[in-house]
């Protein structure tokens, strides 16, 4: 590789580095994920995303104005071929407190799911319930995962079509024992982004599959679905996300969201609405350069790079 080649490619692995800390750092801020104190479980799975959730919350923890700990816990699962020295190795290089949990769930789940189906929600439970258990054995305050944007959209469609509900992945959430606060700092960040990282930091990346198991084939499709929305119309992706951060009520039709029945004459509710004519909508997804500079207006943000 040329000189300049060589050079071009270290400014987008740096403009890369940058968008990934500030969208991270803006997430924390705008649902207020970390705070003075705070002692955070960062779950390790060996996956790309992990990783780099792990990589932007040491570099947080470098900057950012308040103090907070980290310590990382992987489950090892007892799977086939999970290669268990590998996060050890590469923990022991990072100068960061973490703990290896062995539970064999494997044996559970295969025990109780048929040979050929899918066993993601049984291993899920599984797992969800002994990462809380070992958070409140190591006095974590807060449980980070490593889902992105592009999960938490996937979720929505995949609620919408399969659930009759309009939910997605929540950036921040009560578990569901009331007893630990859940985080996603990567809630900002594209997997397109992350992928590229992780590739450019030579993660020594775990596979996923290694249980055996089917993959989801509701979520492959929507994945699929989404990819493709992604190639033939550039910005729709981006505009569904900023559709999730900006709900509007009274414009749905959930009686027990916005109280319907007692709307009054007179009551203009989230602007009102045309109501006989075609609504206002634009011709293409608004783009992250538009929706940037309409931020910046509004919103008051920490350099974290």
């Amino acid at each position: 590789m040329s000189h300049s080649a060589q050079a071009k490619a270290q400014y987008n692995l740096n403009k890369l580095q940058k968008r990934l800390r500030r969208l991270t750092g803006q997430a924390v801020m705008d649902f207020n994920m970390i705070e003075e104190g705070d002692r955070i479980m960062v779950c390790l799975s060996g996956g790309k995303d992990s990783y780099t959730m792990l990589d932007m919350l040491k570099h947080l923890k470098r900057v950012a104005p308040i103090k907070f700990d980290l310590f990382v816990v992987n489950l090892d699962q007892k799977q086939p071929g999970f290669p268990e020295h590998v996060l050890p190795e590469y923990l022991d290089k990072q100068d960061i407190e973490y703990k290896i949990v062995e539970e064999d769930t494997y044996s559970i789940v295969t025990d109780i799911i048929p040979e050929g189906k899918t066993t993601c929600s049984l291993c899920s439970r599984l797992r969800r319930g002994i990462l809380y258990r070992t958070a409140k054995e190591m006095d974590a305050t807060k449980i980070a995962l490593g889902h992105h944007r592009d999960d938490m959209i996937e979720t929505l469609f995949l609620n919408m079509f399969y659930g009759g509900k309009l939910k997605s992945m929540p950036a921040k959430l009560m578990s569901d024992n009331g007893e630990h606060m859940v985080i996603r700092p990567l809630a900002y960040c594209k997997e397109a982004d992350i992928s590229k990282y992780a590739f450019s930091q030579g993660y020594p990346i775990i596979p996923c599959n290694l249980c055996g198991s089917q993959e989801n084939l509701q979520r492959k499709h929507t994945k699929n679905m989404l990819a493709q929305w992604n190639k033939d119309h550039p910005g729709r992706i981006e505009s569904i996300f900023t559709a999730m951060q900006n709900v509007v009520p009274s414009h749905l039709a959930d009686t027990e969201l916005f109280d319907f029945e007692n709307l009054k004459t007179g009551d203009v509710i989230d602007g009102g609405d045309i109501a006989l004519d075609k609504p206002d909508i634009p011709n293409a997804p608004v783009s992250d350069e538009d929706e940037n500079q309409q931020q910046q207006a509004d919103v008051v943000t920490i350099n974290l790079s």
